[in-house]
């Protein structure tokens, strides 16, 4: 119980640090929403209309700085978020999050547990089969493929599977416009169709750093007393390899595994944006270029919330799957 207290603290106080960040570096950025929507309605408008305008969105630029902090706060907690001043102007923020959110769900969701699936498997074989073949060809290769960016390996595979090849995977957009949205075989076919090249490059760039963390901690693990024990009790060599060495070394794992979930809901911006993919990382792209604070700030909060909720939920896991940790508090 003092653990769960203890963690439950911290989460409520870095939610209030990062909520409060959130509050200002907005509004420290360049531009204002003013000139926005002033450039947006090309003078249509009187300046009293546009101050209208954004007040009804939720921005009271003639509200006190301490006002608007607590309105904001009321506001991020309870759920109304306001109306976006970007693109998508006067329609509800939890509209166009809602359009989006299943989106990048699917595609660097399933992708991020594909990755660390692989990635953990592989790294338990290599580190067990320490100087094997697999061990000095998967890893190496993977740690490189790691290091390239995002966007280069996309516009790489885009270059291979779609231009080179006559458009044999699409290269944009989420599904193809001429279909109706539905769960009819073609539809879906073409919503997995267009996550093809997403999700490849997402892969080729996450799963090294999941297989050399794992393989240097089944290394380090096989060290230890009791997988030596085990050994020379003569244990077959599956129990020893998961049920030992394996199940120890993936502990540490589960902390970069919930900062990678809770990243899922930011999505990959640079994959999103180089694909046209309408998942949140893109919708954080356009708010950031017309400065759209009501769809910036719950943006930002909801990544916040999604990756302190992620890490809360593997302490508490860690601490019951390993008593040790326990122990020390």
């Amino acid at each position: 119980m003092k653990h769960v207290l203890r963690r439950g603290g911290f989460f409520l106080l870095t939610l209030w640090a990062a909520l409060t960040l959130n509050f200002f570096i907005p509004r420290f950025m360049p531009g204002d929403p003013v000139n926005a929507l002033r450039d947006r309605t090309r003078g249509k408008v009187s300046e009293a209309t546009l101050q209208q305008m954004l007040s009804s969105f939720g921005f009271k630029p003639n509200q006190n700085l301490g006002a608007q902090y607590l309105d904001y706060l009321g506001n991020m907690l309870s759920g109304h978020w306001g109306l976006s001043i970007g693109q998508a102007l006067g329609e509800p923020v939890t509209t166009i999050i809602g359009q989006a959110l299943p989106w990048t769900l699917g595609l660097v969701g399933i992708t991020t547990v594909l990755a660390f699936a692989l990635g953990t498997l592989i790294g338990i074989v290599a580190g067990w089969k320490r100087g094997g073949r697999l061990d000095a060809i998967l890893p190496p290769l993977f740690v490189v493929t790691s290091a390239l960016p995002y966007f280069w390996v996309a516009l790489l595979l885009i270059l291979m599977f779609s231009v080179w090849t006559n458009g044999l995977l699409p290269s944009d957009f989420n599904y193809d416009t001429s279909l109706v949205p539905g769960f009819s075989p073609g539809f879906i076919g073409s919503v997995l169709q267009h996550a093809v090249l997403p999700a490849a490059t997402l892969l080729i760039t996450s799963i090294g750093g999941w297989i050399l963390t794992m393989r240097n901690n089944m290394i380090t693990t096989l060290a230890e007393d009791y997988v030596r024990m085990g050994r020379a009790k003569g244990l077959p060599t599956r129990k020893v390899m998961y049920g030992y060495a394996a199940r120890n070394a993936f502990l540490p794992n589960l902390s970069g595994f919930a900062m990678s979930l809770g990243f899922v809901i930011s999505g990959a911006i640079l994959i999103e944006y180089v694909f046209n993919y309408p998942g949140l990382g893109y919708l954080l792209y356009s708010a950031v270029q017309n400065v759209d604070y009501p769809l910036m700030q719950t943006l930002f909060m909801l990544f916040t919330v999604a990756v302190l909720v992620a890490v809360l939920i593997c302490d508490l896991a860690t601490a019951w799957l390993d008593p040790r940790v326990r122990a020390k508090e």
